[in-house]
């Protein structure tokens, strides 16, 4: 009976006293995401959560990383990506976990898929190396019932759009989306907005949107995200905030004073922003919205007819001649399905390559032929070093990388899709010191978990999610340029998604343990 009583005192001994977790990092310099300062912990993981933090002297760990004098954070949630189509030809989705970023929320800008339960499915049948949360588009609730028709919605269309858009929050988006600078979500009124916002609303969800014009009428764009927020009664998220072209460089102070506004009224609004003084969206943006309606075959025979195809080319030089340009040389192709050797190329170089005159005239006449030929991905480069640095500093600020998942070495996209959070905390944190490593953190980490629902994550905190990622604050940088774009970051050594470890001391070892996130109100 003694010898009973003594083994079993052992074993209560052995479990009070010695526990074994997956994984132990120890004597890292802890930054939980809330903004507190680093302390120094260690952290356990017991399948997919956080077991235990403190001084753990008495766990065990199956494997224990040493990560003194590095920082252990929450992993990054990036809250504007464009992933779909890219899980598939690469799931690993090295881009994004060499960056720090263990979730990102897609379907932005007004475009996602159709079907959100099936989009959920599909990413968890997949398996991918990141969490996957997503917004439902607007322009693919409108391209549903009204294709790209130039008007608004007769009253029957919108009851089928909000119809639309309940069935995708039910089935777990964190929110919608709005392009309105994009067809055919510019063509829809402040209503039609309003009206699916409400709906949204009242399952639990956010609005966010690519507001209507980025530049000389940035002011009345956010106004109208605000009147939308204030109508819907929803959150409001404008994506990648700035005042783009050179006409408007100093305009921040104007831009953030909105927001901050809204708020004290009681709109709960905040913004995303890459930092970059670069954007990435497509060609069409320099043509009229209505030369762009009713699809490619309609694009076409419009831009058949001479004066049509004059009023479109005087549009794209009318802009540039606001910005106080002579030619489109801000403008770079990322990629151009028709001739990839225009890759990386500015429209002015491409112009005289076509043998043509080097003048604005025949730049304009060579973004319609390129047009014509299905358009392109372009990197515009309007914006000023000191209006992202402003923004940079407003506190409900959230690093986004408006990016897909890259593959290595295919076309030359903008370097945001590769090193956004590296280069704020390497460039904006650690070099310029716009703001703290901590308030950086917070940023990355609880503030898009707290304004895009997400349960148990963007916090280091006993039973939520191990996503969670180790870095060297001294050496993390992006290395991706425009010229070479595709460079992973620097200072990465550890990234775990869901407890299980995907970067292990700087490679990435094929794991695949992401999720769909699935918002439920």
């Amino acid at each position: 009976m003694k010898y009973r009583f003594l083994v079993l005192s052992i074993l209560m001994s052995q479990f009070l006293f010695a526990q074994e977790a997956d994984y132990i990092i120890r004597n890292g310099k802890l930054i939980d995401g809330t903004g507190n300062q680093w302390q120094i912990k260690d952290v356990a993981i017991i399948n997919n959560k956080i077991a235990a933090i403190g001084t753990l002297t008495k766990w065990k760990g199956k494997k224990e990383i040493d990560a003194k004098g590095l920082i252990v954070s929450p992993g990054f949630i990036d809250v504007h990506a464009h992933i779909e189509g890219g899980e598939v030809k690469n799931p690993l989705a090295t881009n994004f976990i060499y960056d720090g970023v263990t979730s990102v929320i897609t379907g932005n800008c007004g475009g996602s898929t159709n079907d959100m339960k099936n989009y959920f499915d599909f990413i968890d049948s997949l398996g991918v190396s990141i969490n996957i949360a997503a917004l439902m588009g607007h322009n693919n609730i409108r391209k549903q019932v009204m294709g790209s028709a130039n008007r608004h919605a007769t009253a029957l269309e919108l009851q089928q759009m909000e119809a639309i858009t309940d069935k995708a929050m039910k089935a777990g988006a964190v929110g919608m989306s709005t392009g309105l600078i994009y067809i055919p979500g510019t063509f829809a009124p402040t209503d039609e907005v309003v009206a699916l916002a409400k709906v949204v609303a009242n399952n639990g969800g956010v609005y966010s949107s690519h507001i209507r014009n980025e530049e000389d009428k940035v002011a009345e764009a956010i106004k109208e995200a605000i009147e939308i927020g204030r109508q819907a009664k929803i959150p409001v998220e404008i994506s990648h905030f700035k005042v783009n072209g050179q006409n408007n460089w100093g305009r921040s102070d104007e831009a953030l004073a909105l927001v901050e506004n809204a708020r004290k009224e009681g709109i709960e609004v905040t913004i995303d922003q890459y930092p970059y003084t670069a954007s990435s969206t497509n060609l069409g943006i320099l043509l009229p919205d209505w030369v762009l309606a009713d699809g490619q075959d309609s694009i076409l025979a419009r831009l058949k007819n001479a004066d049509i195809r004059s009023k479109a080319k005087a549009h794209s030089i009318n802009m540039i001649k606001k910005r106080g340009l002579k030619h489109f040389d801000y403008a770079v192709v990322a990629n151009f399905k028709s001739d990839t050797s225009y890759n990386g190329k500015n429209i002015r170089e491409i112009n005289i390559i076509r043998g043509n005159k080097d003048n604005a005239q025949e730049e304009a006449e060579t973004i319609v032929q390129m047009i014509e030929l299905g358009g392109a991905q372009m990197v515009y480069h309007g914006m000023g070093d000191k209006d992202v640095k402003n923004i940079m500093a407003y506190p409900f600020n959230m690093a986004a990388s408006d990016a897909g998942i890259a593959v290595m070495g295919v076309s030359r996209p903008h370097p945001r899709a590769y090193g956004t959070n590296a280069r704020v905390l390497g460039k904006y944190v650690r070099e310029e010191k716009v703001m703290s490593l901590e308030e950086a953190i917070r940023r990355m980490t609880s503030l898009p978990a707290n304004k895009f629902n997400f349960k148990e994550r963007g916090i280091i905190k006993e039973g939520f999610f191990a996503d969670i990622v180790v870095f060297d604050e001294n050496e993390v940088i992006d290395m991706a340029t425009f010229e070479n774009p595709h460079q992973f970051s620097k200072g990465f050594k550890y990234v775990f998604v869901n407890g299980a470890i995907t970067i292990d001391n700087g490679i990435h070892i094929g794991t695949r343990k992401g999720v769909a996130i699935r918002i439920k109100n």
